[in-house]
């Protein structure tokens, strides 16, 4: 990278002593960043084991060791061999020494605020754990919910963590046949379900999409109905579905009971985006989840008791579970479920004022929506505001600054490991458009082709060199783990290897420039998506873009055609001056070979049901393939949104 962007936020004087990872970095002897860093990711078993003792992790039995591992290869490590612990456990903790504290705030559409104190979610995590017991569910068990961010589903989670049920959940926007992708993999044995939800304006009942799963599903043993759209009146109950009230009735239980799990025991299953096949099913233990999430929000996020956090996320989206983990740092939770766009796109911000938030995450393009429509949200009593899914250009970083005040934590990771490899940390500096570094305990490099690194300021594949505690414990129904090996380390042999473009630059803070398997090859020259859209999407009259490289025949000298398609604003015309402009920027700002072959208007982009673009389908379908071959169609936000691209192909144009 030549041209960086300038430092918007500089750690302050004190943050030796005032946060988290400084107070960890001084107790270590350390006193900068990059020395912390590479004593954690060098002495694998002095870092992990400081982390545990540092985060006091309540071991139900002791580990023999930190970690037992191959030297030189990222995979097979045992972590904390011969341990024991429970998720669940650490979640609740707090409950013990402030049982009147404010644990959950939930905000939603659909029904009025509701709060629970600590006490309240450890009674009713003991209640419905009682309950899920009394349907027969034990450990090991798949516990799943076609539900939304709400306490109900929260507190379905850490009941099933304290049993040692497995627990998977996908949100109610879901349509039937992505659920049942998912689901069925498991054989699960009850499901938890909403009967509709109100998005912005409207009512969607949900009733026949949960007959349609529960059929489908024939492990099942019991349906719990969540009365969440009709509350308790009638329609509200499905069939013979036990209902959540029923769930939670009983005598009054004791303090919650937590399973003594091994440290790679099950805990919950995320799923890939699945859009060119069935999703994988990815397996996260105890354990690493439990020590990972410690890490990264405490040392990281500098998370505590005293903060609200809130990210806007779905129950399918991997934030999901990184928010929930708020819980093992002792923060408040704060939910929210509906439509960020009602009544307008203000909704968040105002959300998030109103609950007090001190941290709260959204992604890269609701935060570049919101300078486009030049928002001015008060910041409220906001530390730092989160932003993932997608690189944040550095636009929406100066736009975080200049408007709300506070530094952006700009993250980037994956469902594989349930975290980021790269991103924020009180002790580096936040500049314009870069994320801050690698996380502690994550040994990121940039490879090129060969598998050898390359210099400072050159992209190469983003790969983790050592083994983390939360890569995942396996794939669900990969008894011998060969399809494990062969999707993350046998590209690279034994290193893992991510699938997006990195360029870290000599102080280790890094730009992603998109999946490396999207890239656009321009008469051999390597050009990232993210470039692109970091500067069509800047164009106020550009809501949505997508870009394409449609290869010339095998053997042909042609460099191929380089398509940009773009989604307008509401009364924006795609003509020639909106074209020119299109054009000029992206020569000016990155290069003449960044200047697409056409640029054409599209009623949407092609997106997955967790935001990401899907430049892979996109391109199989116009290259002719029909769009339910090119991708899982209920993978997509929009099912229908490669029709324009099939109708585009059919046309010969």
């Amino acid at each position: 990278m030549t041209d960086r962007g300038e430092i918007l936020w500089d750690p302050p004087v004190d943050a030796s002593t005032a946060t988290a990872a400084g107070r960890f970095a001084a107790r270590y002897g350390f006193d900068s960043y990059q020395d912390l860093h590479q004593w954690s990711i060098v002495d694998l078993e002095g870092f992990w084991r400081a982390v545990a003792d540092d985060a006091e992790v309540i071991w139900r039995a002791d580990p023999e060791r930190t970690v037992a591992r191959t030297p030189g290869v990222a995979h097979g490590a045992r972590w904390f061999p011969g341990s024991a612990l429970n998720y669940a456990e650490h979640a609740l903790r707090r409950a013990a020494t402030d049982p009147d504290g404010l644990a959950v705030v939930g905000r939603s559409q659909t029904r009025g605020p509701d709060e629970l104190t600590w006490a309240d979610l450890s009674e009713a995590v003991a209640r419905c754990a009682a309950g899920l017991r009394r349907l027969g569910v034990e450990r090991g068990d798949r516990v799943v919910a076609y539900a939304p961010n709400v306490t109900e589903t929260l507190v379905a989670f850490l009941a099933s963590a304290s049993i040692g049920a497995v627990w998977a959940s996908c949100p109610p926007e879901f349509g039937t046949r992505a659920v049942i992708d998912r689901l069925a993999q498991l054989d699960p044995t009850v499901l938890v379900a909403v009967d509709g939800y109100v998005y912005g304006t409207k009512r969607i009942d949900r009733r026949p999409e949960v007959r349609t799963i529960r059929d489908a599903l024939p492990s099942l043993r019991h349906v719990v109905s969540v009365p969440y759209l009709y509350g308790d009146g009638p329609g509200g109950q499905s069939g013979d579905a036990v209902t959540w009230a029923d769930l939670l009735a009983g005598p009054t239980p004791e303090a919650p009971t937590f399973e003594a799990l091994d440290f790679d025991h099950p805990l919950y299953v995320l799923f890939s985006s699945g859009t060119t096949g069935l999703p994988k099913a990815i397996v996260h233990g105890h354990g690493g989840i439990t020590l990972e999430h410690l890490k990264v929000l405490r040392l990281h996020q500098d998370l505590g008791p005293e903060d609200r956090f809130a990210w806007f996320t779905t129950t399918g989206w991997m934030m999901w579970n990184y928010l929930v983990s708020g819980l093992l740092v002792g923060s408040t939770l704060v939910l929210f479920d509906g439509d960020p766009g009602h009544p307008d796109l203000g909704e968040l911000w105002r959300f998030s004022e109103d609950t007090a938030c001190t941290v709260f995450g959204v992604s890269a393009a609701f935060l570049m929506a919101s300078r486009k429509a030049g928002l001015e949200p008060s910041p409220g009593r906001l530390r730092w505001v989160g932003s993932t899914g997608s690189p944040l250009p550095p636009a929406g970083s100066r736009w975080v600054h200049d408007t709300l005040g506070v530094p952006v934590s700009s993250i980037s990771g994956g469902t594989d490991v349930c975290t980021a490899f790269v991103g924020s940390s009180p002790l580096l500096p936040v500049r314009a458009g870069e994320i801050s570094g690698a996380l502690l305990g994550c040994a990121v490099q940039a490879y090129d082709e060969a598998g050898r690194p390359v210099p400072a300021g050159v992209t190469g594949e983003l790969v983790i060199t050592e083994p983390m505690p939360s890569m995942p414990v396996g794939l669900w129904g990969d008894d011998d783990g060969s399809r494990y090996r062969a999707t993350y380390f046998e590209h690279f042999d034994g290193v893992w290897r991510h699938g997006d473009w990195i360029t870290i630059e000599a102080d280790g803070a890094c730009t992603i420039t998109g999946r490396s398997d999207a890239t656009l090859n321009r008469g051999g020259v390597r050009l990232g998506t993210s470039d692109f859209y970091t500067v069509v999407e800047t164009l106020p009259e550009v809501v949505d873009s997508l870009v394409v490289h449609r290869d010339a025949p095998s053997g042909d000298d042609d460099m191929g055609e380089l398509l940009l398609f773009v989604q307008l604003a509401e009364g924006c015309q795609l003509d020639d001056a909106l074209r020119r402009r299109v054009i000029g920027a992206l020569r000016a700002e990155l290069s003449p070979r960044h200047v697409p072959d056409s640029i054409e208007a599209v009623p949407s982009i092609p997106r997955t049901l967790s935001g990401k673009k899907t430049e892979i389908p996109a391109k199989r379908v116009l290259a002719g393939t029909a769009p339910e071959q090119a991708a899982a169609l209920d993978s997509l936000a929009d099912p229908r949104s490669l029709d324009w691209f099939a109708e585009r192909s059919r046309s010969g144009s």
